[in-house]
């Protein structure tokens, strides 16, 4: 073991502050990781603040690690010293189940071990995430970053970027479609780069009016404020496909009733509160409202090379990690365009 700076909460009250932790010395198929930049995610919050009521304290979140790798294990073969390397939500699963070995282990049916406040089953304990110095994690859930990505905005890719990209893909949206995005955060500005760069029709929802140049710069084609009544009616029926990014609560309803016959809304903003559904909503057009978590592996993979092939990164604004309980304030007041990166210099620093 060997000691790790870090930033925790202790409680869900507590401002995150500075903390050590002990990190397993790599194992023959780990990867030693010096993290250079962590994106700051809504789930962040839910979790140091005990929102979704399963945090586990001390709490070090962190699940969007981009650093370079300074150590390998002896049977490690797809990573050497100096390789840059990313860490996204997972760094473990059982590898055997179904959806395992379907290459989905965000599914895993004995519970995916996400990168931060989960089972720890090689070190015991908890799993510490991304605000610390360093990680450890088994090569086979590390993740290789296009050199030609800028680092720091490369980080939120690994999960408001794979967020956005997975429910896109296995849905299928592209030419010829009308594909909406209900709100304009983290993962929403994701949503409207990737529907674009698919080829879809995008249209952005929004509560913001003063938002509507920035959406149309990062993709949309349309923008609509979801509170004014007769910009809604006009979309009646016309959407094939509809992503919402929202971890607030608002009226899903209003937004299953633009869907096509057929056509499916996806969640995956997680509000902390259920959301209410009108029944007449999804069988009279047979609608589907679904739901998407993050992505597995090999489809992170898949997304970070399109992303290197194509010059797509996340929209960031950089800061310390001293400026973490700040950030989290912004977060909520939604005064981050979109997402906020520490740069872990200014832990060690």
């Amino acid at each position: 073991m060997y000691p790790t700076k870090a930033f925790a909460a202790s409680s869900s009250t507590a401002r995150l502050a500075p903390f050590s932790l002990q990190r397993r010395n790599p194992g023959p198929r780990d990867v030693k990781i010096e993290i250079l930049y962590c994106g700051v995610c809504h789930s962040d919050i839910h979790q140091a603040r005990n929102e979704w009521h399963n945090t586990i304290y001390p709490c070090v979140p962190g699940h969007e690690i981009v650093g370079r790798v300074v150590e390998v294990g002896t049977d490690v073969g797809t990573f050497k010293a100096g390789d840059l390397a990313a860490v996204g939500c997972l760094v473990n699963s059982c590898r055997h189940c179904p959806n395992c070995q379907d290459g989905l282990e965000q599914f895993c049916e004995s519970g995916a071990i996400f990168t931060y406040n989960a089972p720890d089953h090689v070190s015991g304990g908890v799993t510490y995430g991304g605000y610390s110095d360093s990680i450890v994690v088994d090569a086979s859930f590390v993740l290789r970053v296009p050199k030609s990505l800028d680092l720091a905005a490369a980080a939120p890719l690994l999960c408001a970027g794979i967020t956005t990209w997975s429910p896109l893909r296995h849905w299928k949206v592209g030419p010829g479609q009308k594909v909406g995005v209900v709100g304009l955060g983290g993962l929403g500005h994701m949503a409207l780069k990737f529907a674009a760069a698919f080829g879809a029709h995008v249209v952005l929802f929004t509560t913001s009016p003063g938002k509507a140049a920035d959406a149309m710069r990062l993709g949309a084609h349309e923008v609509v404020v979801s509170t004014r009544p007769d910009e809604m009616q006009k979309h009646l029926n016309s959407f094939d496909f509809i992503l919402d990014a929202v971890s607030a609560q608002h009226d899903l309803n209003a937004y299953l009733a633009l869907l096509k016959r057929d056509a499916t809304m996806v969640l995956v903003g997680v509000p902390e509160h259920p959301l209410p559904v009108a029944a007449f909503n999804l069988i009279f057009q047979r609608h589907t409202l679904a739901g998407s978590l993050i992505g597995g592996i090999q489809e992170t993979q898949e997304m970070l090379d399109y992303c290197g092939e194509h010059g797509i990164t996340s929209d960031i604004e950089i800061i310390p990690i001293q400026k973490i309980n700040e950030a989290y304030e912004r977060i909520l007041k939604s005064d981050v365009h979109y997402r906020f990166v520490i740069d872990m210099k200014s832990l060690t620093g």
